[in-house]
């Protein structure tokens, strides 16, 4: 391409991300000189909001960190302290925060999936345009992420911000009738979401073969969600304790959010990570599953992440119905909290990916000091190398509208919470 003329394209919002941001991208004679992924948001200061906070008000606070994943950002919390209080969770506690957690993934991915992704692969510009060629599929969807609302609610006493976690477990435990009719809704969506995974595994994806390193929590059985050690595909596998030891964050003055890197190379999380890394820790009933329509893992295509993300909505779902299969009222549903001073270190899976936080607290239980690192903070390294590959396999000579279609495909492949990360898509183009 010798083309030198100065292009320049604004999209002023990326559509159906969360958050807002830009993308900077120059080509010269064929080649990638720039390529800069600016998220520009103010950072919202939430570590330095915590500082002087008693512990029973973590959990509430950090719920409003994101309206889409605020389960993640309570039950990483609730972990850390937990571990650091030497709370042991009674294990009615244990598996319905993992139920509370599985409602949050349905949801978010339900989300993802019908409103925010798929619309690319079937050339619409929308969920309202995607809905008049698949409405069945869309309807589906959407009753899926209402059931996850609904789970979310059922021990969070609201879907959005929830309020029913507590250190030590949870303020309530819902009534057994309750339980009961929503465990037949879910019972019910169990052929909707293995027909979701058929679907989304027949959506033509772009071929798309990188060689990136998956992050992700492991647990020695069962599938990590809202516990387990930090693995990485080249077989790190540490205690949450050790994440500073071998993962690092630097500023780049393009970003208001900080880049993640592991080893000094970027690195991915979130579903298909935790796929690549945990297929062997699935149901069987879901890998039988995944065999019949021939997804293969390892994959090492990014575009995978929708089918994944497809594959653990039937894995949440599958994965709430075995934990209240014998739901009774427990005598209490929290355990006693004497805080003491320390550090207090915890991870989770939140939809997005690794969720990890760490806090000094002292003798009061009082937060002296609090860092969160965000899963597309830690993804925002990999989005712009998947650029610059994804870009040279598609092809820079194309036109400009091309070239940012399939920009904003890549980075809303990620479901990136710009948000949250800020500690998308204006797009720049010059030739």
């Amino acid at each position: 391409m010798t083309d030198k003329r100065s292009v320049a394209i604004h999209v002023p919002v990326l559509a159906r991300v969360e958050g807002e941001g830009a993308l900077d991208l120059a080509i010269e004679d064929g080649d990638i000189t720039e390529l800069r992924l600016r998220i520009f948001e103010p950072p919202r200061f939430f570590e330095k909001f915590l500082e002087g906070r008693h512990y029973t008000e973590i959990p509430d606070l950090v719920a409003r960190i994101c309206g889409i994943c605020p389960v993640a950002y309570q039950l990483t919390a609730a972990s850390a302290l937990e571990k650091l209080y030497g709370v042991a969770l009674s294990p009615w506690s244990r598996a319905m925060r993992r139920v509370f957690y599985c409602g949050e993934w349905i949801q978010s991915h339900s989300l993802h999936i019908h409103l925010l992704a798929a619309p690319d692969f079937f050339g619409c510009g929308n969920a309202i345009e995607l809905a008049k060629q698949a409405p069945d599929e869309v309807r589906r969807g959407l009753r899926l992420q209402a059931l996850g609302n609904e789970l979310m609610d059922l021990f969070g006493a609201r879907s959005v911000h929830p309020v029913g976690v507590r250190i030590g477990g949870f303020h309530a435990a819902p009534s057994p009738a309750r339980v009961a009719a929503l465990r037949d809704r879910l019972e019910a969506a169990l052929p909707e979401a293995r027909a979701l995974v058929r679907w989304a595994a027949a959506i033509p994806l772009p071929a798309d073969d990188q060689d990136f390193i998956s992050v992700a929590l492991r647990q020695p059985a069962g599938y990590a969600i809202e516990r387990g050690d930090i693995a990485a595909s080249d077989g790190l596998l540490i205690e949450p304790e050790a994440y500073g030891t071998h993962f690092t964050e630097r500023h780049e003055p393009h970003s208001t959010a900080l880049f993640s890197s592991y080893r000094g190379q970027p690195y991915l999380v979130g579903p298909l990570a935790r796929l690549n890394l945990n297929a062997d820790r699935l149901p069987d009933a879901v890998r039988a599953l995944l065999d019949d329509i021939g997804f293969v893992l390892p994959s090492r295509n990014m575009f995978h992440s929708l089918t994944a993300r497809a594959v653990e909505i039937l894995l949440a779902l599958t994965e709430a119905l075995r934990l209240l299969a014998d739901y009774r009222v427990p005598d209490s549903p929290w355990a006693p909290v004497t805080p003491r001073a320390g550090v207090a270190t915890g991870a989770t899976e939140a939809p997005r990916g690794l969720l990890w936080h760490r806090y000094e607290m002292d003798g009061a239980g009082r937060v002296v000091r609090a860092r969160i690192v965000p899963p597309t903070s830690q993804n925002q390294a990999r989005i712009e190398e998947d650029l610059r590959r994804s870009l040279a396999a598609f092809g820079l000579d194309r036109p400009d509208d091309a070239l940012r279609l399939h920009c904003e495909k890549v980075i809303r492949n990620y479901d990136p919470c710009i948000s949250c990360a800020t500690h998308f898509l204006r797009l720049t183009v010059r030739r």
